[in-house]
């Protein structure tokens, strides 16, 4: 399929122009004004259509194997091409875990047509236990996690790190101590003292973040900390990163959009884990991505069907955030210009890509057709029944965003259009 984008602005993290792009056999194959050639498919942009990479979320959960009732790699990735986004690792707390060659090849043959470059992430310890490590070079993968469940013990953390240097595998951690949640489902502060449960004390993230960072540091290895969300966290990556410590981080558009108040409607929809925090905590994940602590903007995605969610207290934590991502960032970041594009653009697709090691998207002659459409000054409403994804427990319901995607291609073919 040949397509040709006329009169767009195209922008990635080193370049922002007004230019025509002519796609052919999955590339980019020319870049300039006034481009006149035939093509399957003629885009016009009339100067007010955005190209940019297509983005790469580093941390989704498709439920595939084992729960296919919430989402499963078809569904996921089709949100994904909704939201933009043609690159996904996906988390493996699956059913069963990632953990072996046998699950990482199911969902490679699962993904392999689906339009988005799908990287398995295998379990840090077999079967998520906590208890043995075993050698990941034979499961193909960049990235070792047990997302969903922290490695509990502090020496098996260490080995871990210690062998992916040789391995040059990138280790991600949940920072997360369980004896300290002791139960809890929403920050521990106001919102869970109105709420009469149990809250969730950012002692929990931060103790584990500042251990990650050291254990990182005794063996010169990178640590990779998840879904930053907390006031304390930041500072600790920060100050790792100023002392040379290989460390890097994400955090996701809920975390600089909203705080604990959101749980005062008794909505298990606003319940993920780590939590919505507090003002406080919100001001400092946001001035994180923007002086450039956190490196990369990251939905977690966790599908959970409506009667999961409907009990408050029993509902498992998570929602979905891939076809949002984006069009939350332009509405919190770009339009009140805290960010330009091309910092977003590098954020939510250059960066990931970076960190997890694969090729890296731009605009540029030659490369990969991956890219992504936006009608920046498009506004919608989040309407969770009209998701692609099989579950619709987002907690943007209902919000007025400014900024959405019209049309993702990848591989140079079409792949969604709005």
């Amino acid at each position: 399929m040949s397509i040709l984008l006329k009169n767009v602005r195209a922008v990635d993290d080193m370049k922002d122009f007004f230019c025509d792009i002519f796609i052919d056999n999955g590339k980019i194959m020319s870049i300039g004004k006034n481009i006149s050639r035939e093509a399957d498919r003629i885009i016009d942009g009339g100067g007010r259509l955005i190209v940019i990479p297509g983005l790469f979320d580093m941390h989704v959960h498709f439920r595939d194997p084992g729960q296919t009732h919430k989402e499963d790699i078809l569904t996921g990735c089709a949100a994904a091409l909704a939201g933009g986004v043609t690159g996904v690792v996906c988390m493996p707390n699956t059913t069963p875990p990632i953990d072996s060659r046998e699950t990482v090849e199911y969902i490679l043959k699962k993904a392999k047509d689906t339009g988005v470059d799908v990287y398995p992430a295998a379990c840090i310890t077999k079967g998520m236990k906590g208890t043995e490590l075993y050698d990941w070079t034979e499961l193909g993968v960049k990235i070792i996690s047990d997302d969903g469940r922290p490695v509990a013990n502090g020496e098996l953390m260490r080995r871990a790190l210690e062998e992916s240097v040789s391995n040059g595998l990138l280790v991600a951690s949940h920072c997360e101590d369980l004896d300290i949640i002791n139960g809890g489902i929403v920050n521990k502060g106001e919102a869970s003292e109105k709420l009469g449960v149990k809250g969730m004390d950012r002692a929990s993230e931060d103790s584990v973040t500042a251990r990650e960072i050291a254990l990182a540091d005794s063996c010169g290895a990178h640590i990779h900390i998840c879904h930053v969300s907390t006031k304390g966290s930041v500072g600790l990556i920060r100050d790792a990163k100023k002392r040379g410590i290989k460390v890097t981080c994400e955090t996701c558009p809920h975390y600089f959009t909203y705080t604990e108040e959101k749980l005062l409607a008794r909505d298990a929809d606003y319940r993920m884990n780590p939590p919505l925090r507090t003002e406080e905590d919100r001001q400092a994940v946001l001035e994180a991505v923007l002086d450039g602590t956190i490196d990369c903007i990251v939905t977690d995605h966790a599908p959970h069907t409506a009667e999961e969610k409907a009990d408050f207290e029993k509902a498992p934590n998570g929602v979905v955030g891939l076809e949002t991502s984006l069009s939350v960032t332009l509405t919190q970041l770009f339009h009140t210009k805290k960010l330009p594009l091309i910092r977003i653009a590098g954020l939510m697709s250059v960066a990931p890509r970076k960190l997890l090691g694969v090729p890296v998207t731009r605009i540029e002659k030659g490369a990969k057709a991956d890219l992504a459409v936006i009608d920046l000054d498009m506004e919608w409403t989040v309407e969770p029944e009209k998701l692609r994804s099989k579950s619709h427990n987002t907690v943007f319901k209902g919000e007025k965003l400014k900024g959405r995607v019209v049309t993702t291609i990848s591989d140079g073919v079409v792949r969604y259009e709005l």
